[in-house]
């Protein structure tokens, strides 16, 4: 097989949902054997759409899409459906497959290792000779008992476990912490076949892309680069700058034009005739001007407002539980929040981050307490809190003390909410479409305790240095989960809790 084989050619492939939301317009492109290639474009703009084509989960509706025949492809979702969370891991990895595979046990163990989620202080060498049911112990764990970020593992587990000939990642680092970045990244590099990646990570991509395919919100249509994301900015750039300099210089040719018709057109006789040239000749380049590549939106600056009249104490920290090697351990604090401080928890996938933070926003912690009449503003990285059946319409006005249409329309622009998506159902919206919803939440309600778990996740890059500025300026208590240290630095942080160092 040449490594220069065409495996995936899309020509001129169209794809829309229902009859006014046009996704894929006339997209063509193709990807090589063995490339590791980008798929880049702001929040909604069809991203996971085009995987789905890919996997035959939806059909153009006009066009072709050639997949290499007798090749294997899969993909690692971004979150895993809410119908597979009471599986148990044997349960979740044999739905990878349409027929019954006998081997599934040992096939988990290889994969679960791959993805560091094997059996604790047991090597694999060790689990296979001396303790295989030890070792397979975890394949009877349910799958909501996992932490997000240990999900995530399990979801490229998933694809890894059906060694495809063609990966398809979406968001594979959110809710990885960086020794997770590290081993994702170390495999990708090392993977002998055909990767395509969705990631807002630029960091990331770069480390093992060689290609870039840049899905334009705004023409619905693929570009394609040879070289890593960053190179791809520097080429736009410069293009949208040759594009504004040409049309600055054909509309000063324009406006001389005009002028010089306008001049002559008053003073009879021939002099009407070379205006009336001077015309034809400035709507000559008019006609010549380009359309300026229009770049992704980034949300607009916001704050999120604080809850008036907020004295003293606002939460306390007393106790926690952490899980390490599969073991829950107690550990005691004594850690005070008031207005305008700033905690930030940290530590590896799965020690219990999530669960502490859900357990204080529902007022279940044993260990914790929020002041009565606290207001909690609680952003999930799972967007649980949503009603996936509400409209965003809807779910935005029911956070607000006084319905404002006015002041929630115009909220919601700010985060790129506007036309159709308003009236969608949440559930109908990306991944990252959903976060900016829940970002539009807090920006309306008045909150005295933020609580965010991973708040970056599926979250266009463009916008995560403004949602940093807008919770750098909180003025009330905040407890911050994320991996992300471009994030974390840009947001003043008062206190550090390490649940791995207690």
């Amino acid at each position: 097989m040449s490594q220069n084989e065409i495996i995936v050619r899309f020509d001129a492939v169209s794809f829309k949902y229902g009859h006014n939301n046009p996704i894929l317009d006339e997209v063509s492109f193709s990807v090589r054997r063995g490339m590791k290639v980008a798929l880049m474009g702001q929040n909604g703009a069809g991203k996971s759409t085009l995987f789905g084509l890919m996997i035959k989960a939806a059909e153009p509706d006009s066009g072709k899409l050639s997949i290499g025949a007798g090749l294997s492809v899969a993909t690692a979702r971004q979150v895993i459906p809410r119908d597979q969370m009471n599986l148990t891991v044997r349960e979740f990895f044999r739905g990878c497959f349409s027929e019954n595979v006998y081997d599934i046990d040992p096939r988990i163990d290889t994969v679960l290792e791959v993805v560091h989620l094997g059996a604790p202080g047991l090597s694999k060498s060790e689990a296979i000779s001396n303790k295989p049911q030890s070792f397979r112990a975890p394949h009877e764990r349910i799958i909501k008992s996992f932490s997000g970020g240990q999900q995530v593992r399990l979801l490229l587990a998933s694809a890894l476990i059906q060694n495809p000939d063609l990966l398809l990642l979406d968001e594979p680092t959110n809710n990885l912490d960086k020794a997770g970045i590290e081993h994702l990244t170390d495999f990708l590099k090392k993977y002998p076949k055909t990767v395509i990646v969705i990631s807002h990570d630029a960091d990331f991509l770069n480390s093992f892309t060689d290609g870039v395919l840049y899905l334009d919100v705004f023409t619905k249509k693929i570009e394609q680069y040879a070289g890593n994301y960053f190179d791809v900015a520097k080429d736009i750039a410069a293009r949208i700058e040759r594009e504004n300099s040409k049309n600055a210089q054909l509309a000063k040719k324009i406006q001389e034009n005009k002028d010089k018709a306008n001049f002559f057109a008053h003073k009879g006789g021939r002099l009407r005739l070379l205006a009336k040239r001077m015309r034809a000749k400035a709507e000559g380049f008019e006609e010549a001007k380009v359309d300026v590549r229009k770049e992704d939106k980034t949300i607009r600056p916001f704050i999120i407002p604080v809850q008036q009249d907020l004295v003293g104490e606002i939460a306390r920290i007393t106790s926690f539980i952490t899980v390490k090697n599969h073991t829950p351990a107690a550990r005691k604090v004594n850690i005070s929040l008031k207005k305008n401080q700033h905690l930030l928890l940290s530590g590896p996938n799965g020690i219990g981050k999530s669960t502490l933070l859900e357990s204080i926003a529902e007022g279940k912690a044993p260990g914790a307490t929020v002041l009565p009449g606290i207001k909690v503003g609680y952003y999930r990285q799972d967007f649980s809190t949503l009603n996936f059946d509400d409209t965003v319409y809807d779910s935005l006005f029911s956070v607000m003390e006084k319905r404002d249409e006015q002041k929630m329309r115009s909220v919601a622009a700010g985060f790129l909410i506007t036309g159709d998506i308003i009236h969608a159902k949440i559930g109908n919206l990306s991944e990252g479409q959903k976060g900016l919803v829940a970002f539009a939440r807090l920006a309306l309600q008045n909150s005295g305790l933020l609580i965010l778990d991973e708040p970056t996740n599926h979250i266009n890059f463009r916008h995560i240095p403004i949602i940093a500025e807008a919770l750098d300026k909180y003025q009330g208590a905040m407890i911050l989960v994320s991996h992300v240290p471009e994030f974390v630095r840009k947001i003043r942080i008062d206190e550090v809790l390490d649940l791995e160092k207690l």
